[in-house]
């Protein structure tokens, strides 16, 4: 956040931050998509106050952004953002109605989450080797906690060594918002990890204790480093498009669900805050069972 903003704009990046908690990255987001609607009024309208703001000038700015070819998804992630902005001065008492209640969201098709086969992921495990060095084994245990725990990339590099409870055999990760959740692990999990701090602590004994996962320097691990390790053991097993760390948290709630786990402990686990975004996992399901019909009945 290095612009100077108007105080209508900074005010709302300040409560999204010491209020909601939300990250730099989610922060980020919203003050690109508000700003750039900001920026637009004011130079095709000359207007600039919260106060000026109306749905036909939105509208302006949406078809604008259609105009230029940009997705469905992502227009409505800027309608998201406008919404939240405004109703935050609505509260504030900077308007008397929000401009957004008439601006309806263009539809967007909607895409299964992509997943690893199971047998992709068992050959993962069982076929692939991973390096004995260092970073072999982190990536390794990078691997395990993300496919078995679904934790997200952020939770992940964020996990301290306090956070696992190897008595209740839990790791306790904490969300979007700063929101705590407590995920179950397995025995083999819990005691890889142990394994894996006693190693880190007899090796590398400069590692920044903190954190559970580090690098061969001892530095906590970093996104571009989960991602690339991930992409590159991926790409040895599958060929689906996308290959993040992502992809993994996908793959833990999708066959889960295709092994008839109970939706709102998927929910818990995931940390969802609503029912709705865990349901899409469902749809993998149904879509497995169609694939397994078509493959295998006489009248398909």
């Amino acid at each position: 956040m290095d612009r100077n903003h108007p105080q209508h704009i900074s005010s709302f990046l300040d409560y999204l931050k010491f209020q909601k908690r939300y990250s730099k990255h989610t922060i980020l987001s919203y003050e690109n998509d508000i700003s750039s609607f900001f920026d637009f009024i004011e130079e095709k309208y000359e207007l600039s106050k919260v106060s000026e703001m109306k749905a036909m000038l939105v509208r302006t700015w949406l078809a604008d952004l259609k105009e230029k070819g940009i997705a469905s998804k992502s227009i409505n992630r800027k309608i998201s953002a406008l919404k939240t902005f405004f109703k935050y001065h609505l509260k504030q008492g900077s308007i008397n109605a929000s401009p957004m209640n008439t601006v309806v969201s263009p539809k967007q098709n909607k895409r299964l989450p992509e997943f690893v086969d199971k047998k992709d992921i068992a050959t993962l495990f069982d076929n692939v080797e991973f390096s004995n060095d260092w970073s072999g084994k982190t990536e390794r245990l990078v691997f395990e906690l993300l496919y078995n725990t679904g934790m997200r990339q952020a939770e992940l590099i964020g996990l301290r060594e306090d956070y696992i409870d190897y008595s209740k055999l839990s790791i306790k990760v904490f969300g979007k918002g700063g929101k705590e959740r407590i995920i179950p692990i397995s025995n083999s999990l819990s005691s890889m990890i142990k394994g894996y701090v006693k190693e880190k602590n007899d090796t590398i004994p400069a590692s920044d204790k903190i954190f559970l996962l580090v690098l061969k320097n001892g530095k906590k691990l970093y996104p571009k480093w989960v991602y690339n390790a991930v992409k590159k053991n991926l790409s040895l097993v599958t060929t689906i498009d996308k290959k993040s760390p992502h992809v993994l948290r996908h793959t833990f709630a999708t066959h889960l669900s295709n092994n008839g786990a109970d939706l709102n402990a998927i929910k818990e686990i995931l940390g969802h805050s609503s029912l709705a975004a865990t349901q899409i996992y469902t749809h993998n399901t149904i879509e497995k069972l169609k694939d397994v019909y078509k493959k295998s009945h006489p009248k398909a």
